[in-house]
């Protein structure tokens, strides 16, 4: 419902951009300046602004792909295009209206503006494309103050959100184990959205299970699903279906089968006989099998706390009360930094820890940017990582 309240912001948002486009083509090219020759232009830029609309009732197939992706660069660019545009027109407002800088107003200063605003976007939407693909190490070393017996440390390599779709496939994935088997891990954990919402859209799967297979840790390789790791339309980020529970297809769970990657579910398991490591369903899809997940207290149940007990969790949610049941690591995704600029200044108004490690009480909370993309096809201020922790025990 709210996808079809928000579609004619959307109509208006790219009306106006459209208009202010062409305002600065005709500026450069006077055959421009009658509207009828206008219907190439407009014919081309609602191509890209529907691309994601027209493929939404496709089947899969080479098409659909082809417009998904299309869609997906689009958004991104229309991010930057509509940021330039509004700052140019506030510029504009404030110098020529306000201070009254008539020589401003000349041709030539629209001209200029146009191509400022054209190179701006286009370095950046470039940048971000090329800057989504690069996988970056993020380290982070913490101490836990309890005994894993012969164990002084451990190291937990942290990956999350792969987002594995239209956006995300087989190259990616083979950069991410690169970097993973250069940290000689002891465990490697997935932090939910493995997928994108459709194991239609997931490419090479064969290929790419074998690829993940490939990873090497001493424990293996555990996840957790998200709330994209389900089977649900969705268009532009918003999902068109209601009725059933929402949860992974039965595709997805044998894909992380056929990956050598344990899903836990609301279960934990003894690494090494010393650490406990305990996987959480999602908050909001806590997925098949599972109507309520433990709450913080309820999964400590059980376990001798007098051991390490890391938790693998999809959203950073319920830290203090994680701190409070005894949990010495929280290690989540979700939150893509943001993803992009300003969203990883946005970001930080709804979590408590956004991206990063933060200290809650004698827990640590480590939130990574994750590995892969949602929605728009580019990374701008934000970085795609893996998370090596290297965890100290206290002898």
């Amino acid at each position: 419902m709210l996808a079809f309240l928000l579609a004619p912001f959307y109509l208006l948002f790219n009306l106006y951009l459209f208009r202010r486009i062409m305002g600065w083509v005709r500026a450069w090219f006077p055959w421009f300046r009658k509207r009828k020759h206008w219907a190439v232009p407009a014919a081309l830029y609602a191509f890209f602004a529907l691309s994601f609309v027209l493929a939404f009732p496709l089947p899969a197939g080479r098409l659909k792909r082809a417009l998904m992706l299309i869609g997906n660069y689009w958004l991104g660019v229309l991010l930057y295009l509509l940021l330039a545009v509004l700052l140019a027109d506030g510029l504009r407002l404030l110098l020529v209206h306000g201070l009254k800088l008539r020589s401003l107003r000349s041709a030539r200063m629209h001209r200029i503006a146009g191509c400022l605003c054209a190179a701006a976007i286009l370095v950046t939407s470039v940048g971000g494309v090329i800057n989504a693909r690069v996988v970056r190490v993020t380290p982070y070393e913490v101490t836990v103050n309890k005994s894993a017996g012969s164990m002084e440390s451990m190291k937990v390599v942290l990956l999350a959100d792969l987002h594995l779709g239209y956006n995300v496939g087989l190259a990616q994935m083979e950069r991410m184990v690169a970097r993973v088997n250069e940290q000689d891990a002891d465990v490697v954990v997935i932090a939910g959205d493995i997928f994108d919402n459709a194991w239609e859209a997931v490419e090479e799967p064969e290929q790419i299970a074998a690829v993940l297979r490939g990873i090497r840790s001493r424990y293996g390789v555990y996840a957790v699903y998200g709330n994209h790791d389900i089977e649900e339309p969705i268009l532009a980020g918003f999902t068109f279906r209601s009725d059933g529970k929402k949860q992974s297809s039965p595709e997805m769970d044998a894909f992380l089968a056929s990956a050598n990657i344990r899903l836990l579910r609301d279960e934990a398991v003894l690494l090494g006989g010393e650490v406990y490591l305990y996987g959480r369903p999602d908050a909001q899809r806590p997925g098949r099998g599972i109507e309520v997940r433990k709450t913080p207290a309820e999964l400590v149940e059980g376990l001798d706390t007098d051991k390490p007990i890391l938790v693998l969790d999809h959203q950073p949610r319920e830290l203090e009360a994680l701190a409070a049941a005894g949990v010495d690591v929280d290690l989540c995704g979700h939150t893509h930094d943001g993803q992009m600029f300003p969203g990883n200044l946005t970001v930080r108004l709804f979590w408590e820890n956004a991206c990063g490690c933060l200290r809650v009480g004698s827990m640590h909370s480590i939130v990574t940017s994750g590995v892969g993309l949602f929605g728009p096809n580019m990374r701008v201020a934000t970085r795609a990582e893996i998370c090596p922790i290297t965890i100290r025990f206290a002898e």
